[in-house]
């Protein structure tokens, strides 16, 4: 009986208890009403929640009125959420299939947290096992991409991983249930559609058994997986910094490419892309290699690791205050890097802060000659990215304050000020300068 493979497969994973409150993501498609079905037979408590992304017009509201219609007559709590999926992806710059991911399971969540469930079960099984495996493999990935869907991510719970499409289909048939079919999974318009309707088709040619055969490979991968990524655990404390990765340390390793595959690969890099920073590993700083919302940078002994916000900092991330004394022979020059001091008499032109830009010159504090910032930034050891984020502060076309460095010697008190002006960085995030 699928009840009983399904009864112990979850006591097998641990993925609840029966006295456990599970929250069934209910789609209307054959896998999602089955998880249902079962869970509910075999005397779980569960509650229901139905996403309408509107994507499907009519059908959409077809899939609700159907999960309204199932529920209330299998006497289950159904939750449903409506969203504006095309309008979240184009505001994210994500695709609509990531969209209605992210959405579903960040409201998943939630409801789970407000019905106090133990656990969210989805309804993946055997063949959505399969054809990731595949996904996977044709995009690139690495053994933790070849293990396939697992029956557990935290409190996401998988309990029909044990069985196929073709056995849920089969068991729907038993008990006279019916499903709605979504039109978009019969389209070969999508990767994981063209892996299942024509790529497993072919594969099957040449063995019939081939779903059989890939899930034992993600079994066997398991235990392999579990000694890789203990020993990528043990290599990520050898060689991470808070600001990125020592390469020596990184060279060091028995499979620097592994190691460098498991750390970047998650940020959104590609494998063509951490190849291309392996071999800069050994070359001249400078390349920067973008991810998705992350950056590596080739330092001199660092691959440095950041979120990119380079698009997002075009107002400085502090507010600086400006205050005018008397100079007198009792005031006391402040020699903190947050607090600047310039005759006011040398300053006749408005203020403007920016970041400092390649060509920008001017005299540091106690210095006659004047010097490119680039190289000022280089002399003091700055790394690329403290460089990035550098501001000054000018008067006029003149540069006056490298802000929180050293401030420039045309505008210093001398024996001759009669005023000063204070500059002080007071606090983080803004985009003027109180006078």
């Amino acid at each position: 009986m699928i009840q009983n493979r399904v009864a112990q497969y979850i006591e097998k994973e641990k993925l609840f208890c029966l006295n456990d409150k599970v929250l069934v993501t209910l789609s209307g498609g054959a896998d999602s009403v089955a998880l249902l079905r079962l869970l509910l037979s075999m005397g779980y408590t569960c509650e229901a929640a139905h996403c309408n992304f509107h994507l499907r017009d009519k059908e959409s509201d077809r899939d609700e009125a159907f999960v309204r219609r199932l529920c209330h007559e299998s006497g289950v709590l159904l939750h449903i959420e409506h969203f504006d999926t095309t309008q979240y992806a184009t505001k994210k710059h994500i695709s609509i299939e990531m969209a209605a991911r992210e959405l579903r399971y960040e409201w998943f969540q939630t409801l789970r947290k407000q019905r106090e469930a133990s656990v969210i079960a989805t309804a993946h099984h055997k063949d959505d096992s399969v054809e990731t495996v595949l996904l996977n493999l044709i995009r690139g990935t690495g053994i933790n991409g070849l293990l396939g869907i697992r029956p557990r991510n935290g409190n996401i719970v998988r309990p029909l991983l044990c069985l196929s499409r073709e056995e849920i289909i089969a068991y729907l048939q038993y008990i006279d249930q019916d499903y709605v079919t979504d039109s978009t999974n019969l389209l070969d318009e999508y990767t994981r559609n063209k892996i299942r309707l024509n790529l497993l088709p072919l594969m099957k040619e040449i063995n019939p058994s081939v779903k059989e055969s890939i899930i034992r490979t993600t079994n066997y991968l398991n235990d392999a997986a579990t000694l890789y990524n203990q020993s990528i655990g043990e290599a990520r404390k050898r060689i991470l910094t808070p600001e990125g990765i020592r390469i020596e340390a990184l060279l060091q390793e028995p499979v620097p490419e592994a190691i460098l595959f498991e750390i970047l690969h998650p940020l959104g890099f590609n494998t063509t892309q951490i190849d291309n920073i392996r071999q800069t590993l050994d070359g001249q700083p400078g390349k920067v290699f973008l991810g998705k919302g992350w950056r590596v940078i080739k330092d001199r002994d660092l691959l440095l690791i950041e979120e990119d916000t380079t698009t997002e900092e075009s107002q400085p991330p502090f507010r600086l205050v400006m205050e005018e004394y008397d100079y007198t022979s009792e005031f006391i020059i402040p020699k903190d890097k947050n607090t600047a001091c310039f005759d006011a008499d040398k300053i006749n032109k408005t203020w403007e802060i920016r970041k400092w830009k390649p060509g920008d010159v001017f005299i540091p504090f106690g210095m006659t000659g004047k010097k490119h910032v680039s190289d000022y930034l280089t002399d003091k050891k700055f790394s690329l990215s403290e460089k990035e984020k550098q501001w000054v502060l000018c008067f006029g076309e003149q540069i006056a304050w490298l802000i929180g460095e050293r401030t420039d010697n045309r505008f210093k008190v001398n024996e001759n000020t009669k005023r000063v002006i204070i500059v002080r960085i007071v606090s983080e995030h803004s985009d003027f300068i109180e006078e």
